[in-house]
């Protein structure tokens, strides 16, 4: 994402992976401060990521021209510059507004979602759209992290599955139909986070991680 200096990077990688660009997923989004421009916009991504297609872009949050912003997205779609578009940061009022005036339905909705903020509303709204959610800050969120893999709560699921608090957190957002992003640098916590299909929650240790909600939600967006 333009935003976030990165999108040169992540393209030399795939690039140099030696994995077949098919196998490859790669998200990118348009931030508000391109919105007034998004044609221009969306070549710069193009460009910098050059890797012949995008497979996914969203817009990063509501501002103004993010309806005009999202339907040149869908003509880079019709072009097959984009494989699938959708939003990051939108809400159930936001959705409302937004979505009859756009043609096509966003494959992903990306939000801020772990056990203190958990959009237990929003989450079935948009799902009930055939919508598929994501959630961000999973782990909590910078200068959070540690407090929430520490709870109590979450620590005790975690001995009773001989699992860490994190790969707890993540398969409640599983179990609750949620994809996550967790982001992480260290190679044994992204090997770790993916550990996730060889135990179940059960319906009791669901609802006390349900039962931890603040609606504390960590970043503005």
């Amino acid at each position: 994402m333009q935003a976030y200096y990165n999108e040169e990077s992540v393209g030399e990688a795939v690039r140099n992976s030696g994995i077949p660009r098919e196998e490859i997923f790669v998200i990118t989004k348009l931030y508000p401060n391109q919105f007034s421009d998004p044609e221009a916009a969306i070549e710069e991504a193009l460009e910098k990521l050059d890797i012949s297609y995008i497979d996914m872009m969203l817009l990063h949050h509501p501002g103004a021209g993010d309806v005009d912003a999202y339907l040149a997205m869908e003509k880079a779609v019709e072009e097959g510059k984009i494989r699938s578009i959708g939003l990051s940061n939108w809400y159930v009022e936001e959705l409302e507004t937004f979505l009859p005036q756009v043609n096509i339905t966003p494959a992903l909705v990306q939000n801020e979602i772990h056990p203190y903020y958990q959009e237990n509303d929003v989450i079935p709204y948009i799902q009930g759209l055939g919508i598929v959610v994501q959630g961000w800050y999973p782990l909590g969120g910078r200068g959070y992290t540690a407090e929430l893999l520490g709870n109590e709560v979450i620590s005790e699921i975690a001995q009773a599955h001989g699992k860490s608090s994190a790969q707890v957190i993540l398969r409640w957002n599983l179990q609750k139909g949620v994809v996550v992003i967790p982001g992480s640098s260290n190679p044994d916590h992204i090997k770790e986070n993916t550990e996730l299909f060889d135990f179940e929650l059960t319906e009791e240790e669901m609802e006390r991680i349900h039962d931890l909600d603040r609606n504390e939600k960590h970043d503005w967006y």
